[in-house]
């Protein structure tokens, strides 16, 4: 009963919490494919292929490495505006974007092998920010405890909540919308959550049907509405990759 109290904001039975943009704007519109590609998978084409049937405005690659870096560099002439981190750890990240970027940042929040990036772009005399993140999770073989994770968490929004421009924090954050750390975020950020009302969207664990979980995600500002939020097929990772398409309000 205490986890279908959580649960249930996630199912079309609750209300939603981001309205449906009622006429899509292509001058407005944002899109963004994030994509843990699992660091060991080869099957770069299976990605390509998503890449060049939804033609996202940014991609961002995580667990990516140097060959994940070569593998993808037909994107270039599409995606000319890049900012490139890649790790043998599963903690690289590759970020592709057809839009100008005004500034681009590498952080490391709060591990120094734990790479996010901050860039911002102008959209419509707006200035928006989109952090990208992927904070290890607590697990027996990686971090064995929450805490870097919780609180690159809590620091990402401590920052963004007091934006007054247009902000998006997207990435595998290795955890559930509805955990204590995640609900604390969305709390402290003051970011929307597009799945509520919608669905679970889960991307991990691609291979097992029994086993499934939303760790990766997309918060955003209320200066959007939604167009469209959807899990792309199987690519080889672990995970599916998220697309979200949202519209600036005018």
């Amino acid at each position: 009963i205490y986890q279908a109290f959580w649960i249930y904001p996630y199912t079309p039975l609750a209300s939603k919490e981001v309205e449906r943009a009622e006429s899509p704007d292509q001058d407005n519109k944002i899109s963004i494919l994030s994509s843990n590609v699992f660091m060991p998978n080869e099957n770069y084409h299976k990605l390509l292929s998503h890449v060049k049937d939804t033609q996202p405005d940014f991609l961002v690659t995580l667990e990516s490495n140097k060959r994940w870096q070569n593998a993808l560099a037909e994107l270039n002439s599409d995606y000319p505006y890049q900012k490139h981190c890649p790790l043998e750890n599963l903690y690289g990240m590759n970020l592709y974007s057809k839009v100008p970027l005004d500034t681009v940042e590498l952080h490391y929040f709060v591990e120094d092998d734990v790479p996010s990036f901050k860039v911002t772009f102008t959209k419509n005399n707006s200035t928006v920010t989109i952090f990208f993140l992927h904070p290890k999770p607590p697990s027996p073989t990686e971090n064995k405890r929450a805490k870097p994770r919780d609180i690159e968490l809590d620091l990402v929004g401590n920052m963004v909540c007091d934006y007054e421009e247009p902000v998006i924090v997207a990435g595998d954050l290795n955890d559930v919308a509805w955990s204590p750390t995640t609900r604390k975020f969305r709390k402290v950020s003051g970011l929307l959550d597009p799945r509520i009302g919608r669905g679970f969207y889960n991307t991990f664990h691609a291979h097992y049907p029994l086993i499934k979980w939303p760790l990766d995600h997309l918060f955003h500002s209320s200066h959007f509405s939604l167009v469209d939020i959807r899990k792309l097929g199987d690519i080889g990772s672990d995970h599916y990759p998220l697309l979200t398409t949202l519209q600036l309000k005018e």
